[in-house]
């Protein structure tokens, strides 16, 4: 078995595999893969409906449900990479459900359209806020 063969998790008369939090790093859900580890241990990642442990492979065809800062992904995993490449290449990794990208897009609209609240300062103003407050009265 040559090294590419074990990178890309290919053994004799089995089904290629690679570690979950390596192909959610290689697939770019993630920054680093110690996020995708950590994702994983506190249950954001689903792997055919179960919570998926970072140790856990994954397998062309399998379907994913990520939970990250960027949204909730429903994907189908479409084939199989450890090492991380150019964005065009890790999107082809994949393939989003439409219920998943409706989802997503419907939240973003929701949150565009939501009034930004800046939130309350507690305790003394400082000097700048003096000043708005001093601009605000017309003094």
């Amino acid at each position: 078995m040559s090294i590419s063969e074990r990178r890309i998790g290919r053994l004799p008369n089995r089904r290629p595999q690679v570690r979950i939090d390596k192909w959610l790093w290689a697939a770019r859900f993630f920054k680093t893969r110690s996020l995708a580890s950590h994702a994983c241990e506190l249950g954001r990642i689903e792997s055919n409906g179960l919570t998926a442990k970072p140790s856990r492979e994954i397998h062309i065809g399998d379907h994913l449900r990520i939970k990250n800062d960027s949204g909730d992904f429903q994907v189908e995993v479409l084939a199989l990479a450890e090492i991380r490449g150019p964005a065009a290449v890790a999107q082809k990794l994949y393939r989003e459900t439409d219920a998943s990208r409706e989802a997503r897009l419907k939240l973003e609209q929701e949150r565009k359209a939501s009034p930004h609240f800046e939130a309350l300062r507690e305790g003394k103003p400082s000097k700048r806020d003096r000043r708005e407050l001093n601009r605000f009265r017309g003094r």
